[in-house]
């Protein structure tokens, strides 16, 4: 079997032959071991595609953390963990997951990628959690090493796009939920939430149905829709967002946003949504696009009016 790691390695290694893009990296072994929940199965190969930097579903049985840390000369103490989509099905590891990391690090933003395990009845115990189960193991642990890596604990943010942005609006909106027996009590709690195109809900009438299928299967009960419908999760603790979506969003209705975002205004927790006329879906940061390639400078913006950056930060 391939070591999926050493292919993802490769992969970072032709992005930055690329886009030349050179920050220094780690990999962080999420669960040091077995991965909570995590059933033996043989169904599963090893396979990342370098070319459209994507990582197939077969492939994360091991969940990673690709560590990026800010230059010391720009640092501003805040991490992003990064969850890349792929419509619980796999990973656009490069667009949505490898360029965004480097691209917050040359505005002093420590990265992490989160390579989460895509639910598989094969592959784990409840595979409704097991995204969940993931992205808050990573939370707690760069909180618990945030004074080793350069982190302000109360300045560590979740991203998603797509799918990843229904795992970071699951952990934004569950993180006291016992998914798993944690090492401490450090919070899984993310201090902001930045959701791109995100999936939010499991109602059939504006969910991505891969989405939905992947995680909840054909036939949900109506509790497990409601529990995994984000908006309906959302309460006065949910940290603050920055949202956004496009109109003509053909694969993720704009709806999931909006919800979203109402549900934030009704519990009266800060919440920035930008809507934009066109631009479909799955853009990461848009490079060359002039309307969509306006948000990562909102992004900035946004997390220096909430005192996560320095105005010169979000100047760059």
């Amino acid at each position: 079997m391939i070591d999926l790691r050493r292919l993802v390695v490769a992969l970072i290694c032709v992005v930055a032959t690329v886009g030349s893009l050179s920050a220094q990296f780690q990999v962080i072994d999420v669960w040091n071991g077995k991965a909570s929940g995590a059933l033996e199965s043989e169904e599963f190969t090893q396979h990342v595609d370098t070319t459209a930097g994507w990582i197939d579903k077969h492939s994360i049985v091991d969940p990673d953390l690709y560590f990026y840390p800010a230059p010391k000369e720009k640092a501003t103490g805040t991490a992003v963990v990064i969850c890349p989509g792929g419509g619980y099905s796999g990973l656009a590891i490069r667009h949505e997951g490898l360029q965004v990391a480097q691209w917050f690090n040359s505005v002093g933003i420590t990265a992490f990628v989160l390579t989460y395990r895509q639910p598989d009845d094969a592959a784990m115990e409840n595979k409704s959690i097991g995204p969940l189960q993931d992205g808050q193991r990573a939370i707690r642990i760069v909180r618990r090493h945030a004074k080793e890596w350069g982190i302000d604990p109360e300045k560590i943010g979740i991203m998603g796009f797509s799918a990843g942005g229904h795992v970071a609006s699951t952990i934004s909106t569950h993180y006291t939920e016992k998914v798993y027996d944690p090492d401490d009590s450090t919070s899984a709690r993310p201090d902001f939430s930045l959701l791109i195109y995100p999936v939010i809900s499991m109602d059939s009438t504006i969910t991505h149905r891969g989405s939905r299928v992947g995680l909840l299967g054909n036939a949900p009960l109506a509790e497990q829709v409601k529990h995994f419908s984000n908006d309906s999760q959302v309460n006065t603790h949910t940290p603050p967002a920055f949202v956004v979506h496009s109109l003509d969003d053909d694969v993720v209705p704009v709806e999931n946003s909006i919800k979203y975002a109402l549900a934030m205004k009704k519990h009266d927790v800060p919440c920035e949504l930008h809507i934009y006329q066109s631009g479909g879906h799955g853009y990461g940061m848009a490079p060359g696009r002039s309307t969509q390639s306006m948000w990562p400078q909102a992004c900035l913006k946004w997390l220096e009016a909430r005192g996560f950056i320095g105005a010169s930060n979000s100047e760059k």
